[in-house]
């Protein structure tokens, strides 16, 4: 790549997400001179780490698939792929005030919720989206009308509803059939990898240890970090300006702009109307997610998936059904996410309200749970992080060349066929540098 690309041009990446940060990699790799502009005071974006008292570990709920080969490759690139842990989890429902084990064929089949009708066309759902090749022809049908077809009204209402209620909010009305699709096939990837079993992975440390050596590893290769950095406004020239709000500047001959589309668009008010609505219009997906430290584990499931109405958050994520506790001071680590539009109510409410719905909530559904058990509680509200699939979302993508000179938009927004996660997202940014690496060629010289 770096041979058809002048070396040595100076590149400014604005955001230092994990799509920033492997962006700034590839571009390093091909003898360009980069700098990373990250807003915050850390890196990693939603994959950064936080505090939970003495106990430091990813501010959000992140898994590794044994399928998830793009990220398990760059992992190897900075050294560390081989000491991943992996692990069979569980998986449980929330169901009519009880909770049940579905992580097996058995205890699937004796799921009371559903009958046996019910159970065969969910599975044969399932295993349908699993063998899928033309992901686009999905995206012109609702994923309502696509599950209703296949699993029917019962099982729809009982399973399916409540789950993408959970996930999208009210915007599962407009939700396209490619949105599930690509859930699913993810899960099934995992599989195809020689073990019938739900293996996850994950990195000893946590993302804190990830990013400290990807920040050594992009030193290494001469790439700036500068933290604190704030973006107010590109201006595009002989070269590429960006302005902070403080009022300083720096100069660059190319700027990629990896933060979402809406906030991308404000910071380059010269683009044209067609590429302002383009980027404007992503509709995102926000999340709200609480930590918890906990005295004592709350079930032996990874993931509990929750289908009763009246429950605050989507569902119960506990992390050390995967993760040793030995990592977290002995305690139990449990992820309680919402995901909400951005502009949701639940982003005004104050810690100690959310807290005590939350905490409430949880002793609802686990009758051993005491408010006591709670050692630490802590909130993280997001509110650009999944782009809705909307119908035909593919054919209105923002473009990653802009008319303005020198300036490129990479987000989580062009991700068409499959969910957000890191391994997509390391997916993207390496499609991404091939490209700008091979389109800025012809532009020099």
């Amino acid at each position: 790549m770096s041979s058809q690309t002048p070396a040595g041009l100076r590149w400014g990446i604005v955001g230092g997400g994990m799509l920033g940060l492997t962006l700034a990699h590839r571009l390093a790799a091909a003898g360009q001179r980069v700098t990373i502009l990250e807003a915050a005071p850390h890196i990693g974006g939603l994959a950064s780490a936080w505090s939970l008292g003495d106990v430091v570990w990813d501010r959000h709920y992140h898994v590794t698939l044994l399928s998830d080969s793009n990220l398990r490759a760059l992992l190897a690139e900075l050294g560390i792929e081989q000491d991943m842990r992996w692990v069979e989890t569980k998986t449980g429902f929330f169901t009519d005030g009880r909770l049940y084990s579905m992580s097996n064929t058995i205890e699937f089949l004796r799921f009371p919720p559903l009958g046996l009708v019910s159970k065969f066309r969910l599975a044969g759902t399932i295993f349908y989206a699993s063998r899928v090749k033309n992901w686009k022809r999905l995206e012109g049908i609702l994923v309502t009308d696509w599950l209703r077809k296949l699993s029917g009204q019962k099982t729809f209402e009982r399973i399916w509803l409540p789950l993408l209620r959970a996930k999208l909010g009210d915007n599962y009305t407009r939700t396209s059939a490619s949105f599930i699709w690509a859930t699913i096939a993810r899960m099934y990837a995992a599989r195809r990898t020689g073990l019938k079993k739900e293996m996850f992975g994950y990195m000893p440390g946590g993302y804190a240890r990830t990013l400290e050596q990807f920040a050594a590893t992009l030193n290494q290769e001469g790439v700036e970090i500068v933290l604190n950095a704030t973006t107010d406004r590109l201006v595009a020239g002989r070269e590429v300006r960006v302005l902070a709000g403080d009022g300083t500047s720096r100069a660059f001959d190319r700027v990629v702009v990896t933060v979402p589309g809406p906030v991308a668009a404000k910071m380059c008010p010269d683009l044209t109307a067609d590429e302002a609505t383009r980027l404007g219009q992503v509709e995102y997906q926000g999340i709200v997610c609480a930590s918890l430290l906990l005295k004592q584990p709350l079930s032996p499931y990874y993931v509990t998936n929750i289908t009763d109405g009246g429950i605050p958050f989507t569902a119960v994520i506990e992390m050390t059904a995967l993760v040793d506790r030995a990592e977290l001071g002995g305690h139990a680590l449990v992820y309680l996410p919402r995901y909400v539009t951005k502009d949701d109510p639940t982003f005004g409410l104050d810690d100690d309200t959310i807290r005590q719905r939350f905490v409430d909530a949880l002793s609802r559904m686990y009758s051993h749970f005491s408010p006591d058990d709670v050692v630490r509680f802590q909130i993280s509200r997001a509110r650009y992080v999944q782009p809705l699939s909307t119908l035909h979302y593919s054919d209105r993508l923002p473009s990653m060349r802009s008319s303005l000179p020198g300036v490129f938009f990479v987000n989580s927004s062009q991700i068409a066929n499959g969910t957000l996660n890191v391994n997509e997202t390391v997916g993207l940014a390496n499609r991404a540098a091939s490209e700008l690496l091979i389109g800025t060629a012809s532009t020099e010289g």
